[in-house]
């Protein structure tokens, strides 16, 4: 066990001579010994330093030993230095008993035996030492012990991050089975029944009138196995940080407006009507491609879920950034869900009861936004709709 190397002593009396010859008795290797000539100026010495041990005369002038002994007991700092009394007087006048009565570990009467003051210093700079290498072991198992419970309180939070993301690999691979598999079993259908007719010869459903509605399905189921995979596969650019975002000059007006065109088809078969409100041009520079995909994703879920309602978009620009507003007036987001949506396979119970889907949309949007420098805030009141609203900088950090 490591030993402390300084052991400090105090030594107090009134009388120089008296210090003198106990300095010469006490001082050693690894020790420093401090003088003191009266009461206060060793209770001075005794808040600046730590004391090994304190060997005090008891016939002093104004406070005398004993009671700076007794007001060296009642102070947290002083209450654990060993004391050793020293004096002059009789036997008869029992200062013995009345110094291991005030609190002293020894008394020692005058003249002193040099060998017996050196041995009984000795055994109490030892104890002194040896206690503090306790209390420094001590200090040590204490600091290991609390970077045990913080390491177990890591490897738990691991143990259940591992846990949640098994859970969601788990739910994504019976999500995606389950998105997949209906437009494919769709598809499948479609294919025996017109197989079905042709082995029977029946040619009217081909004929050239109903062509084209059977494109239009066919389409539809692709495009539902294509969106799914296409989702899958941001998530996993995101995951390793390789969606690239190539930002060049773009109309958000004129974007808006391609996107609400190229939805229209979509927004009849939902019984909603999509107003744009976009009265001047929006110049910024962003990924073009990137930000039709997110206006195109609040917009779908704006019709899926918007109890066929009309949706509004509005573009416009203030304080260098450019505000792209998507309105609803369906079901509404509960405050509880509004930040949890935006997570990866979040949704709503509501929201998993009105129309499949993998949970991503909302996810891959937000990483999109954030990676031109934007963020995108949503409010809502439950059964009044909600407001999805993207903020762009003017000039995104790629440009």
């Amino acid at each position: 066990m490591p030993l402390e190397h300084e052991s400090k002593l105090l030594l107090v009396d009134d009388l120089p001579e008296n210090l003198l010859a106990l300095d010469a008795l006490v001082r050693g290797e690894g020790r420093t010994v401090f003088q003191a000539s009266s009461a206060d100026a060793a209770l001075a010495l005794m808040l600046e330093h730590e004391f090994a041990l304190a060997i005090l005369d008891v016939q002093m002038p104004g406070m005398n030993g004993f009671e700076l002994a007794e007001m060296m007991r009642g102070t947290e700092r002083t209450r654990h230095i060993p004391i050793i009394f020293v004096s002059a007087a009789g036997s008869e006048l029992n200062y013995a008993f009345k110094g291991y009565e005030s609190g002293a570990v020894d008394f020692l009467q005058k003249p002193l035996d040099g060998h017996v003051v050196q041995s009984k210093v000795s055994v109490f700079v030892d104890l002194y030492r040896h206690r503090k290498a306790l209390r420094r072991e001590m200090d040590a198992l204490a600091a290991s012990h609390r970077q045990t419970e913080q390491l177990v309180k890591q490897l738990q939070a691991a143990q259940c991050e591992l846990e949640r993301a098994v859970r969601m690999r788990d739910d994504f691979m019976s999500m995606v089975s389950h998105e997949l598999r209906t437009p494919l079993n769709t598809l499948y259908l479609e294919t025996q029944v017109r197989k079905l007719h042709l082995s029977r010869g029946n040619s009217a459903p081909f004929e050239a009138e109903r062509l084209p509605a059977m494109i239009e399905r066919d389409q539809r189921q692709i495009q539902n196995m294509v969106r799914l995979i296409d989702d899958m596969l941001d998530v996993s650019r995101l995951r390793s940080g390789s969606l690239s975002i190539q930002p060049k000059p773009v109309d958000a007006a004129a974007l808006a407006r391609r996107v609400v065109e190229s939805l229209a088809q979509q927004a009849e078969a939902a019984g909603c009507v999509i107003t744009l409100g976009a009265p001047l041009a929006v110049h910024g520079a962003w990924d073009e491609f990137r930000i039709e995909q997110v206006l195109t994703n609040l917009l779908t879920n704006a019709m899926r879920y918007g109890a066929g309602k009309p949706v509004a978009v509005t573009v416009a620009a203030s304080d260098g950034q450019a505000h792209i507003k998507v309105r609803d007036n369906g079901l509404g987001i509960a405050v509880v869900d509004q930040e949890r949506i935006f997570g990866q396979f979040e949704r709503t119970e509501s929201s998993r009861k009105q129309a499949p889907g993998l949970g991503l949309g909302l996810y891959i949007a937000r990483q999109i936004v954030h990676a031109h420098g934007g963020e995108i805030l949503v409010e809502s009141t439950p059964g009044q709709g909600a407001c999805f609203t993207v903020v762009l900088p003017l000039q995104s950090p790629g440009g």
